[in-house]
């Protein structure tokens, strides 16, 4: 019976090596890709990254001409209807509109400056780029950028829309 299992055996290594291209004799081997042309590489410091710097491309907007509203020292105030909301309500991908901007928001229970852990993708405006982090008051929420200013308050006008004004006087809306 051992007889038999190494016979078995050693025919299937056979088999299997015979099988195998790389020990078969035959080159069917892809011929490799030609290398990329690329252009050299230039040396000089770097700037430092700014977070809250507008892509490359992106207008600049003159800050004296846009007016700034302190949205914590002049709370949006509550509509009538605003429904009551929970943290677990605002977790997860949000779309976020404001002044033509359309772009998204997402929501966790990350503890972080002011609130909870947000971030944008696809905003255009440095202001709505801005945006790390989020809180609730009372039944409004706000959002803020990374050093804890309010970016935005928000209030729900049903469980999956919420409307409100940016600190730059403009309308703001998140929903899905």
């Amino acid at each position: 019976m051992k007889q038999a299992a190494r016979v078995v055996l050693v025919l299937g290594l056979v088999v299997l090596t015979a099988a195998c291209q790389r020990f078969s004799g035959a080159r069917n081997y892809a011929a490799p890709l030609p290398a990329t042309p690329t252009t050299p590489v230039g040396a000089g410091p770097l700037q430092p990254l700014d977070p809250n710097a507008p892509p490359p491309g992106t207008p600049v907007t003159d800050p004296q001409t846009v007016a700034s509203v302190d949205l914590a020292e002049n709370p949006v105030s509550e509509p009538a209807g605003a429904l009551d909301v929970g943290r677990s309500d605002m977790l997860g991908g949000w779309k976020l509109t404001s002044s033509g901007d359309n772009c998204m928001a997402f929501m966790t229970l990350t503890t972080w400056t002011g609130g909870y852990r947000a971030n944008t993708r696809g905003c255009s405006t440095p202001l709505l780029t801005g945006i790390s982090a989020w809180d609730l008051s009372g039944k409004q929420i706000v959002l803020k950028d990374g050093g804890g200013a309010v970016v935005a308050q928000l209030f729900a006008t049903s469980a999956e829309q919420f409307n409100g004004q940016t600190s730059t006087g403009s309308p703001v809306s998140l929903y899905r």
